[in-house]
């Protein structure tokens, strides 16, 4: 897929045509999905990212080397030269951790600037990142974790992480544990530190491409293989940063379009951005 124009940053909600109106309201027509499917579809999260990745393993996601144009502070170094601590939070198979341990691992092959942390729901992913020929654990923790628990306080000791990322993860998560997830890695994240966000925006094409029955709760649906996707406003983002210790440094919906050259089309896409620093107490 080719970027066919330059991303355009906003605050402002995508204004919906006629016809997208539309489509939103048919997704009613069925009424949201039941509640003994809905609460399944909960308790069966982490076996249907682990179907995910036996079904796709390590092909259905690209390998993230825009996040480093996107989030300069993966690549600043530290001023004292001390190793800093990342961690990657959904990790998958590695598609954003190992390009970054390759990118800052510099010419001399000295060690790259972080120590990386990276965890996943799925225990299929993680046997994905630790058998990677780049997993070196010297550099790199891979572990299985509900973020949403307090087990990840069992791998990471609080206040000692300098960036988090949380990129395409929240919307995997009910929307009821969003506070959960952000508590945690403001007890994980040194004052001063911070997390990048990225994740679909509302009224994203992929919101709007969604039929009759799919939907759980308002801008929370369900997909056919069992997999959940939640669409954040610009708002709500920034409120749930605020109202649980952070500052917002910048939050704005990412217009893009791309071309699907497989097919010729062009794809409208809308991401929420963000960067949060964990205010000092």
């Amino acid at each position: 897929k080719e970027p066919l124009e330059p991303d355009v940053f906003t605050s402002e909600t995508k204004k919906l045509t006629p016809e997208e109106n539309q489509k939103l309201e048919d997704q009613n027509k069925r009424g949201l999905v039941a509640d003994f499917k809905a609460n399944k579809l909960e308790t069966d999260a982490q076996r249907n990212w682990d179907i995910f990745y036996k079904r796709n393993e390590t092909r259905f996601f690209k390998d993230r080397h825009w996040t480093t144009r996107e989030f300069q502070e993966l690549l600043d170094q530290p001023e004292t030269g001390e190793k800093r601590a990342l961690f990657e939070v959904g990790c998958g198979v590695g598609n954003l951790v190992f390009p970054l341990l390759e990118e800052q691992t510099n010419e001399e092959g000295r060690d790259s600037r972080f120590y990386f942390y990276a965890c996943d729901f799925s225990p299929r992913a993680v046997d994905f990142v630790r058998s990677n020929p780049l997993y070196d654990p010297s550099q790199l923790t891979a572990f299985q974790c509900d973020i949403t628990t307090q087990q990840v306080h069992e791998h990471i000791p609080s206040g000692s992480l300098d960036v988090c990322t949380l990129i395409f993860v929240l919307s995997a998560i009910h929307p009821q544990k969003f506070r959960d997830v952000v508590l945690n890695l403001w007890k994980l994240l040194k004052p001063g530190a911070l997390v990048l966000f990225r994740d679909y925006g509302l009224y994203d094409m992929a919101q709007l491409r969604f039929k009759p029955g799919n939907k759980i709760a308002e801008n929370l649906y369900v997909r056919q293989d069992g997999t959940r996707s939640y669409f954040f406003s610009e708002q709500e983002v920034s409120q749930l940063f605020q109202e649980n210790g952070f500052e917002i440094i910048s939050n704005a919906y990412v217009h893009r379009r791309t071309l699907n050259l497989k097919e010729g089309v062009d794809v409208p896409r809308i991401f929420l951005q963000g960067k949060f620093r964990k205010k000092n107490t």
